[in-house]
């Protein structure tokens, strides 16, 4: 019997609605048998009061600073996974601390925006993630508006600029690239994962529901979770995907704003 326990960091904001951030990654890690560790980098609150309005709190540098030293001085991880990085400075940060540790399962996923939004919340920050960080990353998984941001291309419309784009950001330094389709095709969740040499088109039925809040950062998670476990990125990514969909399919109304990605979900998978 296996009796080892795996550990996963996560380096992200908190979602005080629970769905997204450090508490969607720690529900993903706990329901693949992974120990969670966490750095916070930022608080996002909602405000019910003006439709549900995002506003992100950035944690000082130094305060991320001293929770990486307490994970990885302090304890040490199989694999880490970056969400919400608000600042350059703080990205800078991680890229450092990278390389400081000689960390190797790095899955980045680049959030760049709160759900809803369709402009970077910092664009210094895009451009750091881009420059600095995206380059160190095993897995980037870039939905189809931080694909394109990443890329410096227009709009992503096809599966033909999927793969335009996921080319360009390999080129950047990741390993392998996944570009998250989300709503490209009406009829089927279409993903394309590219590690330089071919591209795997990943289909699922798409769940047709507004219930979708945290499925980028479960869907990052879940694979950081399956490196952390020495699974492949190939299988990493596709177990993600199964797992993703059912918690899209098992999603359910927090308010009359968002509705969460059931994380209970995933419970029903083994890997």
């Amino acid at each position: 019997m296996d009796t080892k326990v795996y550990k996963a960091l996560t380096i992200a904001g908190s979602d005080t609605s629970g769905g997204a951030g450090i508490q969607a990654d720690l529900k993903a890690f706990q329901s693949r048998n992974v120990y969670g560790l966490t750095v916070l980098t930022t608080i996002v609150a909602q405000d019910p009061d003006r439709d549900w309005f995002h506003a992100v709190y950035p944690l000082p540098t130094d305060t991320v600073r001293a929770q990486l030293n307490t994970v990885l001085s302090g304890i040490g991880v199989e694999a880490v996974k970056t969400g919400m990085l608000p600042t350059s400075d703080i990205i800078e940060l991680v890229a450092d601390t990278i390389d400081r540790y000689n960390l190797d399962r790095v899955v980045v996923d680049p959030v760049m925006v709160c759900k809803g939004a369709d402009e970077p919340v910092n664009p210094d920050a895009a451009a750091s993630l881009r420059e600095v960080l995206v380059p160190k990353a095993a897995v980037v998984t870039p939905n189809l508006f931080e694909a394109a941001q990443l890329s410096q291309r227009p709009a992503i419309k096809s599966i033909d600029d999927m793969k335009e784009a996921a080319t360009i950001i390999h080129e950047l330094g990741p390993r392998y690239v996944v570009i998250k389709g989300g709503k490209l095709d009406n009829n089927m969740a279409v993903d394309v994962l590219y590690d330089g040499r071919s591209f795997e088109i990943l289909e699922w039925e798409r769940v047709d529901t507004a219930y979708t809040h945290g499925a980028g950062c479960t869907f990052a998670a879940m694979i950081t979770a399956e490196l952390a476990k020495g699974t492949s990125v190939q299988e990493a990514v596709q177990q993600a995907k199964k797992f993703i969909t059912q918690a899209i399919r098992q999603g359910f109304k927090l308010n009359q704003y968002v509705g969460s990605v059931n994380h209970l979900a995933l419970n029903s998978f083994n890997a």
